[in-house]
């Protein structure tokens, strides 16, 4: 359970949150100012988190337009502030200077400027080894951070999944349309993490740096599912029959590779291995979180999809009571 305003840390606080207005950033926001925090998301898009401000007290929401390749816009940002998180990551671009460089930039600055706690969000499959330039950069990010920042918290979530989120909702609209659908990777296990569990993640490694600072913990579910298995849980949930192909590494990576697809070659890299928490790792439970399951949410938010909505559901359960 979250702290009261009263109670937290956090309760009055500044919190910069870097990449603040996408979709993690949404509930992460909203973790925190629950707790009463005051908050500045710093983005190169500040325009997309005016749907925040209702939930905000007056003065407890800034909104700052930032480049956070630019020192000049990390140091605007930080300052005043007492906490730092880092939520930037993308698929495109400089990934290198995005998502390795920058962070440490940030950490330094935070570091300069006595800043309490810091966490930075990273992700499951963080490699510097790794063919694809996302889990390079994050990689490096992480590497960066913890060195000019030692008592950092490293979040990894593994695929972030919520009912406006980019994963599921793809796959519940190609469901809907289509009859017979190919799954890419359709063995790679995936332990999709709840928005509301990271956003607590990050809220409680900022509340008690004392404890989780200076450590790495990887988010996921409390359930491995395949990309096969998603597919067809998403089918059930509408109450459509579907067909589903496995579609071949080849042919899957090669179509990855072209130009107007749902998937880019990164993101078929990286989901073919899987993304699911390692062992031994420390992870939500560590954080006092008690990781949601995918179910616990499915049937509710694939209403939308059914046919006739949830008026389609409300004759399904009237002919099952007759029956």
């Amino acid at each position: 359970m979250p702290s009261s305003p009263t109670s937290s840390p956090l309760s009055g606080q500044l919190v910069t949150i870097f990449g603040g207005t996408g979709y993690i950033g949404n509930y992460v926001a909203q973790s925190l100012l629950a707790r009463g925090a005051r908050l500045r998301l710093a983005s190169r898009a500040p325009g997309k988190a005016q749907s925040l401000k209702p939930l905000a007290n007056l003065g407890q929401l800034q909104l700052m337009p930032c480049d956070i390749t630019r020192e000049e816009h990390v140091a605007a940002a930080l300052e005043g502030a007492s906490y730092v998180v880092n939520l930037v990551g993308a698929f495109s671009g400089d990934l290198g200077k995005l998502m390795g460089e920058a962070p440490g930039t940030i950490a330094r600055l935070a570091a300069e400027r006595g800043i309490r706690a810091l966490v930075h969000v990273s992700a499951i499959g963080a490699d510097a080894a790794s063919r694809t330039a996302y889990a390079r950069g994050k990689a490096a990010g992480e590497a960066n951070v913890a060195a000019a920042f030692p008592g950092a918290t490293i979040l990894r979530p593994s695929i972030v999944f919520g009912k406006d989120d980019n994963f599921i909702n793809l796959f519940a609209g190609m469901i809907e349309l289509l009859p017979v659908l190919p799954v890419f990777g359709p063995e790679a296990k995936l332990q999709l993490v709840y928005a509301d569990d990271v956003a607590e993640a990050v809220a409680v490694a900022l509340e008690h740096p004392e404890q989780h600072g200076g450590r790495t913990y990887e988010l996921g579910g409390p359930e491995q599912l395949s990309m096969m298995e998603i597919h067809r849980r998403i089918a059930a949930a509408q109450g459509r029959k579907r067909t589903f192909l496995a579609v071949p590494d080849g042919l899957s990576a090669t179509f990855a590779a072209l130009p107007v697809t749902p998937m880019t070659r990164d993101q078929w890299t990286l989901l073919k291995p899987g993304s699911t928490v390692a062992p031994g790792a420390l992870g939500l439970v560590d954080l006092g979180i008690e990781a949601r399951p995918l179910g616990l949410f499915l049937d509710k938010w694939m209403l939308r999809y059914r046919k006739h909505g949830r008026f389609g559901a409300a004759n399904e359960r009237a002919k099952a009571y007759k029956a």
